[in-house]
């Protein structure tokens, strides 16, 4: 049954993407006011070139603190390049296993190399209780505050 339960069921639709170009403070408000801790950076052809989380951020919104300086720089310059991504068909105790010996609090998810959401620790531990509730309320396709993609 652990097997059985996919990133595919799980993941949360994109919402939230950056572009490379994007004034850094502006990301930073839109990461707040999406209440999330990170998101993809995709190109202009809607490739995942990179990923800006709240640890990329802290740097900047310290020294827009000190220097009350409107000009902090792109998003281009913050990101994290390299990208750790999840295929849509990873079960989702692998993911659980990479959440525990990582430090990321969520990862992109990908189908055929393309963007196609991310999954969270929260996705995960849902997908887990999911596991331990003997009354079944807990399936996939049931979480009230995301979607899911159905490949």
């Amino acid at each position: 049954m652990l097997a059985s339960l996919k990133v595919k069921d799980y993941m949360a639709v994109n919402k939230c993407t950056f572009t490379p170009d994007m004034d850094i403070l502006r990301a930073i408000h839109k990461m707040l006011e999406s209440r999330i801790s990170g998101a993809p950076v995709i190109d202009e052809h809607g490739n995942m070139i990179g990923f800006l989380s709240e640890k990329d951020c802290m740097q900047v919104a310290l020294n827009a603190a000190y220097q009350q300086d409107g000009a902090a720089g792109r998003v281009s310059e913050f990101m994290t390049p390299s990208i750790d991504t999840i295929d849509v068909e990873t079960p989702i105790i692998d993911v659980a296993e990479r959440f525990l010996k990582g430090s990321y609090k969520r990862f992109p998810v990908v189908m055929d190399n393309r963007l196609v959401g991310t999954i969270t620790r929260q996705n995960v531990l849902r997908a887990l209780e999911y596991l331990s509730d003997p009354e079944g309320s807990h399936k996939p396709g049931k979480q009230s505050t995301k979607q899911n993609v159905h490949v």
